[in-house]
């Protein structure tokens, strides 16, 4: 890929009310207008930079979103008070009552809840396969499939979604293809391979800090206008609104993550190949051991490596939980969920993230009750970071003290 993301948000630039080098925050949640008639156009969409109500956009909103559309090289974007308040919107605004979606079996444990148990309240099925078996992902596809949802790097297995596939098979069936690219910011251009809508917790890498939450969806003008719609708008009528002061905050942190990504990446493949030459079962795309590695490769920007995200199966939950508590202790990083912060977070995906997923569906999916999702920090001597997970390792049986230093 040589879309330069970074860069077209780099280039954004916006002078604050005063001529702040940060664009003034809108800290209103309505506006005034000086003829009643601007405000009815306003309503009905027919005026250009006039605000009405903060639900239905703001400034602040606005100049986050126009970053995400550079992020991911789309027309437009639209940023949520969540990410499954982006990710819920673009379900409810493409699905009517008797559609149904195709998705990947291994996804955020909230997107499998919303798809699984709650869109049946409207009667829209749910195919949950594997979206790296391209032929079963074809024979899923029905007359009433209205999209095929997955994540670029999956939660928390880390499958490796092939895009550009995916979206000539989308293409085919007239479909959109919709990802879910939270993993692997720049890292993958998920609407340059293809992808016909993004969508984002801004959570995680995007904001880095650990501070908010954030979702965003980026698309065609004409989807990200159809979210808004005051009529059936369903990111306008279901309320996700992002709080314009959370919308600056994280616009500040933007300006980072091509530097933040690198070092994300740097960590954990460092990680990575130490604990797989050390004999554990490791899982991190940037192995060649990993069963998407080449599929990575092919579709991702070099330039930021394969991502933060990595997992270790220790074998027992008792085992996993343990080392956990261990590493806390040590300051190696947080016993929590989430990812993208400047320390190491780790967690049990099995009773955490994924526990949304039935325990006979994590079995037969290879989520293990003993694999820890890592989202490996901004750590400065990686190293030094290896040396005392393996202490903590040797101390608790999971690895032997004989096993050769690598």
């Amino acid at each position: 890929m040589d879309y330069k993301a970074s860069e077209h948000i780099q280039d954004l630039q916006y002078f604050g009310e005063f001529g702040g080098v940060n664009p003034s925050i809108s800290d209103s949640s309505t506006y005034t207008f000086l003829s009643a008639k601007t405000m009815f156009d306003t309503f009905e969409g027919n005026t250009e930079g006039c605000y009405l109500y903060s639900r239905h956009s703001s400034p602040s909103n606005l100049y986050l979103g126009e970053a995400m559309a550079q992020l991911e090289g789309t027309e437009s974007a639209n940023v949520f008070a969540s990410g499954m308040g982006a990710i819920t919107s673009v379900i409810f605004q493409l699905c009517d009552a008797g559609d149904h979606i195709v998705c990947s079996r291994t996804i955020y444990g909230g997107t499998y809840a919303f798809l699984k148990n709650f869109v049946k309240k409207f009667n829209i099925s749910t195919s949950f396969i594997d979206i790296t078996d391209l032929e079963i992902v074809e024979k899923s596809i029905t007359p009433k499939t209205k999209m095929i949802y997955c994540e670029a790097i999956s939660n928390p297995l880390l499958e490796v979604a092939d895009i550009q596939a995916l979206s000539k098979l989308a293409k085919k069936h007239g479909i959109p293809l919709v990802v879910d690219n939270t993993f692997s910011p720049l890292s993958i251009n998920a609407a340059k391979l293809g992808a016909d809508i993004v969508v984002h917790s801004l959570t995680k890498f995007i904001n880095g800090t650990s501070d908010c939450v954030a979702g965003a969806v980026c698309a065609s003008s004409d989807f990200c206008l159809s979210l808004k719609d005051v009529n059936d708008g369903a990111g306008m009528l279901l309320g996700s609104t992002l709080d314009s002061l959370r919308a600056a905050s994280i616009l500040k942190n933007m300006r980072t993550l091509h530097i933040r990504i690198k070092k994300h990446s740097e960590n954990a493949h460092y990680l990575a190949q130490q604990f797989e030459k050390d004999g554990l079962t490791v899982v991190y795309p940037g192995l060649e051991s990993h069963p998407g590695h080449q599929t990575m490769k092919a579709q991702m920007n070099p330039e930021y490596g394969f991502g933060g995200l990595l997992t270790l199966d220790v074998g027992t939950l008792d085992k996993a939980n343990a080392l956990m508590e261990m590493m806390q202790e040590e300051k190696l990083g947080y016993l929590a969920v989430s990812l993208g912060f400047y320390k190491t977070l780790f967690s049990a995906s099995g009773t955490s993230t994924s526990s949304e997923i039935p325990l006979e569906e994590q079995e037969e999916l290879g989520l293990t009750q003993g694999l820890i999702r890592f989202s490996i920090g901004l750590d400065n001597d990686i190293h030094k970071t290896y040396l005392s997970m393996r202490s903590c390792m040797e101390k608790l049986g999971i690895l032997s003290e004989d096993v050769t230093l690598a």
